[in-house]
């Protein structure tokens, strides 16, 4: 066989010597393909500001938005085994199923009308918002987004001439006026926006945990992303939305994603009974370790949910993998990184023991409370939001006992908690689109409230008339017997 080697070497290089260049010749000689500019005509007019698109495609940006996509969509296993550690070993698998069952029935949600209700511009709903101090037309105030194109995305469906209603066609900035495009297609800030949608309704189900029935939850959550998720992710989101033309802040979800996610969980709490014998049951997380790793994988897809939101900055921060998403980078490294600590720091003064449980639950606190400010603050501000987040988390956990709810993985002291500070520090610490200071705070209030306030009546209503109706939570047998078997047949162990 050696013998054959010398023989193989000449023929290669014989190859090479008949056809120069042959691996690199297309990328040198072939003329580049032509990529449909497929923005609007006044988009494209407003592109000058941004010199380096003039309307075509950005591909740093673009492999940057599909990173930050697959990331996202990672934290719904981490969020799994995060969740699913915590509980007792007979529903193990059923936490797994109610998180990870988001994902189809979300999934379709979004296709079918999901985006379209959050994003669609022109809005079906639409108040004439006047003349701004530059004597130029506002955009109107919209309250809901319908466009009959973007029905199960049909708008993507198939290429065009003249790229107007193209699968390639071209986000605009996060502009209310002479927006320009940045350079990233539109199908792909669908998708991204579409994990965002998904792992949000899957954070609730940590605060109902052990005690809910499976078919009830598949409904909630279908409902609860139609008229919850939808309209919040258009007033915070769309450039028309109400409150983004307020001047509310969220970078990447503190208000649309943890902030509902926590009102809604404390909505359903205050109606639907508690764990069989809590508070003085045996409730003891069954695997540290899987929500040690579940808490690694969170934080690794944090990275894509908030430097992946610079999808939404203004023209004059283009391009979308620029300083923006660098900025949010390392703002989201800091603050769950100086939460963690905050959090250890905090419980061993209290209980004299550091716990690899709080170091996990402090990380995720400071990630939530970083989520809105992330692309907004600097990297000493995110210290600081980071330490607050942490030991404001922790408190609000400490405090649970004493409000008497029975929040089984505490969503309401991390998400709520932390995304509502996260929401009203970005108004206090904010260098970029609008500096810092008590307006900004108040700006930040009124959303949060807002928000907020929609979330939780229209989740008390939903929670009400399902439970009443097929019942939400199973009965002390099938709790006593585990989910896991009780709801679907199943058991994670088979020890012998």
């Amino acid at each position: 066989m050696f013998r054959l080697l010398p023989a193989a070497l000449i023929a290669t290089v014989c190859l090479f010597v008949s056809c120069p260049g042959a691996w690199a010749q297309a990328a040198v000689d072939e003329p580049p393909v032509a990529v449909a500019v497929a923005a609007p005509a006044d988009a494209v007019a407003g592109a000058d500001a941004a010199a380096h698109l003039r309307g075509t495609y950005d591909t740093g940006s673009i492999a940057w938005i599909l990173v930050s996509a697959a990331l996202v969509f990672f934290m719904m296993p981490g969020l799994a085994l995060f969740y699913g550690g915590m509980v007792q070993a007979k529903n193990v698998l059923n936490m797994f199923m109610l998180v990870m069952i988001c994902v189809p029935i979300v999934a379709i949600e979004w296709v079918a009308y999901g985006y379209n209700m959050a994003f669609a511009v022109p809005s079906a709903i639409a108040l004439d918002a006047g003349v701004g101090p530059d004597g130029k037309e506002l955009p109107k105030h919209s309250y809901l987004g319908w466009d009959p194109g973007l029905v199960f995305l049909n708008s993507f469906a198939e290429l065009s001439v003249d790229g107007a209603n193209a699968y390639e066609r071209i986000v605009t900035s996060g502009d209310t006026v002479e927006a320009a495009p940045n350079g990233v297609p539109e199908l792909l800030f669908a998708i991204y926006q579409m994990m965002f949608a998904i792992i949000t309704p899957a954070l609730i189900v940590g605060a109902i945990a052990e005690r809910v029935k499976f078919s009830a939850w598949c409904l909630f959550t279908v409902l609860w992303a139609t008229i919850v998720y939808n309209p919040v992710c258009h007033w915070v989101w769309n450039v028309n939305g109400w409150l983004f033309q307020k001047g509310v802040l969220d970078f990447a979800g503190g208000t649309v994603v943890h902030v509902l996610a926590g009102v809604s969980a404390l909505a359903l709490l205050l109606i639907l009974p508690k764990r069989r014998g809590y508070p003085g049951g045996h409730f003891v997380p069954h695997s540290v370790g899987w929500t040690l790793m579940g808490a690694a994988m969170l934080m690794v897809g944090w990275f894509g949910f908030n430097a992946g939101s610079a999808i939404a900055v203004g023209k004059d921060f283009l391009p979308v993998a620029g300083g923006v998403a660098v900025l949010a980078f390392a703002t989201t490294a800091i603050a769950g990184s100086a939460a963690s600590g905050a959090w250890v720091l905090a419980e061993w003064l209290k209980v004299g023991k550091p716990s690899s449980l709080g170091f996990a639950s402090g990380m995720v606190a400071g990630l939530v409370a970083i989520t809105p400010c992330a692309g907004h603050v600097s990297p000493f501000s995110a210290l600081l939001i980071g330490l607050i987040g942490g030991v404001g988390c922790f408190l609000a956990v400490q405090a649970k006992p004493m409000l008497g709810y029975d929040d089984s993985l505490d969503v309401v002291g991390v998400h709520g908690v932390g995304g509502a500070l996260g929401a009203l520090l970005v108004g206090l610490f904010c260098i970029r689109p609008a500096v810092g200071g008590m307006d900004q705070v108040l700006i930040q209030a009124q959303g949060l409230l807002w928000a907020g306030g929609y979330a939780f009546l229209c989740t008390l209503v939903l929670g009400f008339l399902i439970h009443k109706t097929i019942g939400f939570t199973v009965s002390h047998e099938a709790q006593a017997e585990g989910l896991d078997y009780a709801e679907h047949g199943e058991s994670a162990y088979h020890l012998t």
